[in-house]
């Protein structure tokens, strides 16, 4: 009895979590994801695919996959003041058995300004639209439980005006860069931080099923700060990372860091040696789940993969199985540094 309520609470906690946003356990491999201004801050140019997988062992697997690119346009002046960059950002959510499908394509703008030689601040915009849907024919509503079992003949008392509706979002983001590793001979002198503040979903859109009751969007606003911290005279690095994330009653705090470890170290005069690491790394979600990751980085190429392992309350219900996910990332290199290119 005590499994089946813990189910029906999965199920329940699921339902009221349609009104928030997917989420990531490797959010700083979903960027636009985690602020707009992060299009272009670190790269001039990355493309990264997303996938992730949870609750399969309690309920329909929620599934959710996601992609983006982002790039600057200016990357080739030489006497810039600034950086201008874009980004796209696509995603598609379907949760449950009824498959609800939450789908969103975003456009981003950014502008960072140079402070010095190692340092930029950046503001980013975005604007895009969203589609949500369900399968109301296999919908199981409360009602239709009578003494403990589920009764299809049970009236729903459930009216829904339709089963999708669109909406309209905006949100804008702020975000400082710190990169020192440019010009210094080994990987292992790195210094690279991030931080950030963003709001999502600042026109709160509406998108209920139902048009005789409200259902906005929450506004969500996410903090970041992570970083990479090479160890001098070794073949390793800490990479940490704190992730906060709120948005109407749901609060998320992720936090951690890998551990890198250099295989190769790539040359930085003749380049004919591409640079080789691997990661691992162990984050906690606050009240949730323990995160094993795991990274490879060649060159321009990286892939990643994450298991959450459920520690709260559910995990008599879950087995302790919260989800998996991966990611692929390509990335350009940057052709001038940004000292080079301040004059």
């Amino acid at each position: 009895m005590k499994r089946i309520a813990l189910i029906v609470t999965v199920v329940g906690l699921s339902g009221m979590s349609l009104a928030q946003d997917i989420h990531f356990s490797q959010m700083e491999y979903s960027p636009l994801n985690l602020n707009p201004a992060l299009a272009g801050a670190n790269s001039p140019a990355q493309g990264i695919v997303n996938y992730r997988s949870q609750w399969n062992s309690v309920a329909s697997p929620y599934n959710t996959i996601a992609a983006s690119f982002d790039g600057r346009f200016n990357e080739r002046s030489q006497t810039k003041a600034g950086i201008i960059a874009g980004g796209l950002n696509f995603y598609n959510d379907v949760a449950g058995d009824n498959k609800v499908t939450t789908l969103k394509v975003n456009a981003n703008l950014a502008y960072h300004l140079i402070l010095d030689r190692s340092s930029t601040i950046g503001l980013g915009i975005y604007g895009g639209f969203g589609q949500r849907s369900i399968g109301i024919s296999s919908a199981q509503w409360g009602s239709q439980y009578v003494n403990g079992a589920f009764d299809p003949m049970a009236g729903s008392v459930e009216a829904l005006d339709q089963n999708q509706v669109t909406f309209l979002d905006a949100g804008a983001g702020l975000v400082y860069t710190y990169n020192s590793s440019e010009g210094y001979m080994t990987q292992n002198n790195q210094r690279l931080f991030n931080g950030g503040i963003a709001f999502y979903h600042v026109n709160t859109p509406s998108y209920s099923f139902n048009s005789t009751s409200a259902e906005d969007l929450y506004l969500r606003w996410s903090v970041f700060v992570n970083g990479t911290i090479g160890l001098s005279n070794s073949n390793g690095a800490i990479v940490p990372g704190i992730y906060f994330n709120k948005q109407g009653p749901a609060t998320e705090v992720l936090y951690g860091t890998y551990y890198r470890f250099t295989l190769t170290e790539g040359s930085q005069i003749t380049g004919r040696i591409k640079p080789f690491f691997f990661h691992l790394g162990l984050f906690h979600r606050w009240g949730d789940a323990l995160v094993a990751k795991s990274m490879i980085e060649w060159h321009t190429m990286s892939a990643g993969f994450a298991y959450d392992i459920n520690i709260s309350p559910l995990n008599r219900a879950s087995n302790m199985k919260g989800g998996f996910e991966v990611f692929l990332r390509y990335r350009l290199e940057s052709g001038t540094s940004t000292r080079s290119r301040i004059r």
